[in-house]
């Protein structure tokens, strides 16, 4: 049986990973920091178990592979899906929202990585990171957030390189608009109705909509499996065609 943890596997897309997997027969770490709606995912099938916690240090990141072999043996894939946006152009941007950024959106799947790689060696595994359209293009008042995705992309690529020869693949995806919780946030900030929000958001592709979670994590499914076994340091956007 094969094995993925899931990151910011409570809500969104990392939630619509961790229940794709399990769907196709995996066995699911769903990590994340609410206990509370990581318990309602675990609820849609007994191949998910949970793991609640913060992963700022490198420490706690080591212990998350631990546990996560400790439960089921071995780990086939990695799937780095928490992050965080703050919105602000850089004189917005205090010291504090920058670091918090970084730290989730880059020094963790990093930290978890590097604590994966020997385990994923045994299985010849994967690692998906879900990085972002704008770590491909940045957009306004996205000074952190676009930095850190555009550094995501390069250290996917970067690891590719470093562990081809070990049979680990290694990619990005990067998600233009989706239907989730951190992108209704932007409402707030734009002073207008959620609907309203997302229906502006969905003129921005050329295909007229904004993507589900599970468009996104079937395109995780694909990467992790057997049909994809060529492919490793990519950043595939995943947007209606906004990158074109």
């Amino acid at each position: 049986m094969s094995v993925v943890l899931v990151t910011g596997a409570s809500s969104g897309i990392g939630a619509a990973i961790a229940i794709a997997f399990a769907d196709a027969g995996w066995e699911v770490m769903a990590a994340g920091r609410d206990e509370g709606r990581l318990a309602e995912v675990a609820d849609v099938s007994e191949s998910i178990a949970t793991w609640s916690g913060e992963l700022s240090a490198s420490e706690d990141c080591d212990e998350l592979i631990a546990d996560t072999i400790d439960e089921f043996g071995s780990l086939d894939c990695l799937v780095n899906s928490a992050g965080i946006l703050l919105r602000g152009s850089a004189t917005e941007t205090t010291d504090d929202d920058w670091r918090d950024t970084m730290s989730v959106n880059l020094d963790v799947p990093f930290y978890l990585s590097r604590a994966a790689i020997p385990h994923l060696r045994e299985t010849a595994g994967s690692i998906v990171n879900i990085s972002s359209y704008w770590g491909l293009s940045a957009g306004k008042r996205t000074t952190a957030y676009a930095t850190s995705k555009g550094a995501l992309n390069m250290l996917t690529k970067a690891m590719a390189k470093d562990y081809a020869a070990d049979g680990i693949r290694i990619n990005a995806i990067c998600p233009g608009g989706v239907d989730t919780p951190m992108l209704a946030g932007g409402a707030g900030a734009a002073k207008m109705e959620v609907d309203e929000f997302l229906e502006e958001v969905a003129t921005y592709s050329p295909n007229g909509r904004i993507a589900t979670p599970e468009e996104v994590a079937t395109l995780v499914l694909f990467l992790a499996g057997d049909a994809a076994t060529h492919i490793t340091g990519t950043a595939i956007p995943i947007d209606g065609g906004l990158a074109a």
